[in-house]
C-alpha cells in the first residue's frame, strides 16, 4: 500500500515538476527585470549628468556675464569725471575690446545716445545717435543690464551688455556697452561650443522670450521655440531634469539650469536611444546565449502541460454537454491517469444526476421577471400552453400603468422600478392562489385567471384597480391603472387571440379616460360555444 501511494501521481507533484521546468522562464523574467533596472539607472544617470553639466555651464556663463559687467562698472567709474576726454574714451573702448576678447564691439555713449567712442572703428558709427533696442533700453533704464536679443543696424543678431556712467555728483552722463554677436564667433560661442556633440547630444541657450541664443545648428539661432516643457521650466528659474521630445520628435534626456543674471536658461540633452544603445546591445548578446536553453525549456513545459491538461480538457469538453444522455459514457472513457483528474472525473459523474435536477429549477428561473418576481413573457406563454393542453377555461386581465412614462421622466427610473415592484405585490395580494400574475414588458402586466368567467374577472379587476388607486407608491404617490378583460374559449379559439382581445379592451379603457376596467365584447354567436373536449 505504501509503494502504491508513493508512486501515485497527484497534481502537487506535477506542479513541482512544472516549476523546475519553468526555471528558464523565471530566468527570462529575471533578465527582463535586470534590464528594466539598468535602463532606469542609465536614464537617471544621464539626466543627472546633463543637469550637472548644464548647471556648470550656467555658472560659467553667469560668471562671464558678471565679469563683463564688472569691467564696464570699473570703466564707468574711471570715465565719470572725464567724459569729455575723447582720447581717453577711445583708449578705454579699445582696451575693453582687446583686453579679454569678450565682446565683438564696444561703444561709449553720452546721455543723448550719441556715440563718443567705438571699437573697432570699422563700425563707422562715431558721432551717430544710436536707436537700437539695446541702446534705447540702456538710456531709458540707466542701470546695469543685459538686453534681450535683437537685430542691430548692421543686421547682426546680438545681445547688448551695458553699465551707466554717472558724474561724481550723481548726474547721468551715458553708458559703456559691449555687444555679443550670437551668430558669429564670440566668447559665448567658445564657452558653449566645447560641449561633446557626438551621439546626438547637444546643448542650447534660450532667453526669457524662448528665443535661441545658442544652438549647434547656427541656422536656428534667433528662432523662438514653443511647446517645450523644458524651456518653460528653465525660463521660470527652475533647474532639474525631464524626459522630453525635441522639435524633430526625438526622445531626449534633458538637464537644465537658469542663468539668473540674464534670465537665460541652458539645456543639455542626450537622445534616449543613444543612452540605451549599449544596454540594448548587451541584452541582445545575453538573449542569444540563453535562447537555445529557453526553447528547450518551453518545449518541455509544453509537453508536460499537454500531458497534464489532456484529461482535464476531455472532462471540460464533456462538461459542456452534461445534459446529453451519452455524456456519462464519454466521461467514463476519459483516461484520468493522475489523482486529481480521477477525483474530478468521479465528481462529474456524480454531478450529472444533480445537474439534471437543477435544469428544471433553471427553467423556472428563466420564466421569472427579476425585478418583480412575477412570471415573465416566457412564463406566461408556458402557462397558456398548459391551460390550452388541459382545456382549462380562463380569463385574462391586461394591465397597464397610466402615464408611467411621466413617472419615469419626473422621478427617475429607480422610482419607476419601485412602483413596478409595489404593483406586483398588490397583484399578488388581490389574486387567488391558482391565478398567475405576469409582467410581459415595461409597465405592462397580465393576470391569467383559470376557471374564472368574465364577471369574476371583472370583480377582481375592479378590486385591484381600486387598491392601486388608494395606495401610496414609494417616492411617487398615487397612480392609476387601466385594465382590459377577455375570456377563453368564450371569445376566441386560440389563447394567443384572447390576449389580443384583452389588449384591445385595455386600449378602450385608456381611450375612455383611464383608471377603469373594460371587457372585450362577446359576439352573440360565440356566447353559446362550449369548452373544447
Amino acid at each position: 500500500m505504501f509503494i502504491k501511494n508513493f508512486f501515485r501521481l497527484d497534481l502537487r507533484r506535477l506542479i513541482l515538476l512544472l516549476a523546475f521546468a519553468s526555471a528558464a522562464v523565471t530566468l527570462i523574467n529575471g533578465l527582463n527585470a535586470s534590464y528594466q533596472v539598468q535602463r532606469q539607472l542609465l536614464i537617471d544617470q544621464t539626466l543627472e549628468s546633463n543637469h550637472v553639466y548644464a548647471s556648470k555651464l550656467a555658472t560659467s556663463t553667469e560668471n562671464f556675464l558678471r565679469a563683463a559687467q564688472q569691467q564696464f562698472a570699473f570703466s564707468a567709474v574711471e570715465l565719470s569725471a572725464q567724459m569729455d576726454n575723447r582720447k581717453l574714451l577711445q583708449h578705454t573702448a579699445d582696451r575693453l575690446l582687446n583686453q579679454t576678447n569678450s565682446f565683438n564691439s564696444v561703444v561709449i555713449v553720452d546721455q543723448t545716445g550719441q556715440v563718443l567712442a567705438t571699437s573697432p572703428e570699422t563700425l563707422q558709427i562715431l558721432g551717430e545717435q544710436l536707436a537700437s533696442p539695446g541702446a534705447v533700453q540702456a538710456l531709458r533704464e540707466q542701470k546695469p543690464l543685459i538686453s534681450a536679443p535683437y537685430i542691430s543696424a548692421a543686421n547682426n543678431l546680438l545681445v547688448f551688455i551695458s553699465h551707466p556712467v554717472f558724474s561724481p555728483s550723481g548726474q547721468y552722463l551715458g553708458y559703456v556697452g559691449g555687444s555679443l554677436y550670437l551668430k558669429e564667433r564670440s566668447i559665448l560661442n567658445d564657452l558653449l561650443g566645447k560641449h561633446y556633440y557626438e551621439d546626438g547630444s547637444y546643448l542650447y541657450v534660450v532667453d526669457q522670450n524662448r528665443r535661441l541664443l545658442y544652438h549647434p545648428d547656427a541656422g536656428r539661432i534667433g528662432s523662438q521655440v514653443t511647446g517645450n516643457s523644458v524651456i518653460e521650466a528653465v525660463i521660470s528659474g527652475e533647474d532639474g531634469t525631464q524626459q522630453v521630445r525635441n522639435s524633430q520628435g526625438t526622445k531626449m534626456l534633458a538637464g537644465y539650469a537658469p542663468i539668473k543674471v540674464a534670465s537665460w536658461g541652458i539645456v543639455a540633452q542626450r537622445p534616449l536611444e543613444a543612452t540605451l544603445a549599449p544596454l540594448n546591445s548587451q541584452m541582445q548578446i545575453v538573449i542569444r546565449h540563453t535562447l537555445p536553453l529557453a526553447l528547450i525549456t518551453l518545449l518541455l513545459i509544453w509537453w508536460l502541460a499537454r500531458l497534464i491538461s489532456r484529461p482535464l480538457w476531455q472532462l471540460a469538453d464533456n462538461a459542456q454537454t452534461l445534459d446529453h444522455p451519452c455524456t456519462a459514457k464519454r466521461i467514463q472513457r476519459v483516461r484520468s491517469w493522475y489523482f486529481e483528474s480521477a477525483e474530478l472525473k468521479r465528481a462529474m459523474l456524480l454531478g450529472v444526476n444533480l445537474l439534471h435536477t437543477r435544469i428544471g429549477q433553471l427553467k423556472n428561473d428563466a420564466a421569472t421577471d427579476p425585478l418583480t418576481g412575477l412570471n415573465n413573457r416566457r412564463g406566461s406563454e408556458m402557462a397558456l400552453e398548459m391551460l390550452e393542453h388541459e382545456c382549462t377555461p380562463f380569463s385574462v386581465l391586461a394591465i397597464d400603468i397610466d402615464h408611467f412614462k411621466r413617472v419615469n421622466d419626473t422621478y427617475g427610473h429607480d422610482s419607476g422600478d419601485l412602483v413596478l415592484q409595489a404593483l406586483a405585490q398588490l397583484m399578488r395580494a388581490c389574486t387567488r392562489k391558482e391565478d398567475l400574475p405576469c409582467r410581459t414588458g415595461g409597465e405592462e402586466f397580465i393576470i391569467l385567471l383559470p376557471n374564472a368567467q368574465l364577471n369574476t374577472a371583472k370583480e377582481l379587476a375592479e378590486r385591484l384597480r381600486q387598491q392601486v388607486a388608494n395606495t401610496e407608491m414609494p417616492d411617487v404617490g398615487r397612480i392609476t391603472i387601466s385594465i382590459g378583460i377577455a375570456e377563453w374559449p368564450l371569445q376566441a379559439h386560440e389563447p394567443a387571440q384572447v390576449l389580443k382581445y384583452a389588449d384591445k379592451a385595455l386600449y378602450k379603457a385608456k381611450g375612455n379616460g383611464r383608471n377603469r376596467c373594460e371587457i372585450y365584447p362577446s359576439p352573440v354567436h360565440q356566447a353559446e360555444k362550449k369548452i373544447p373536449a
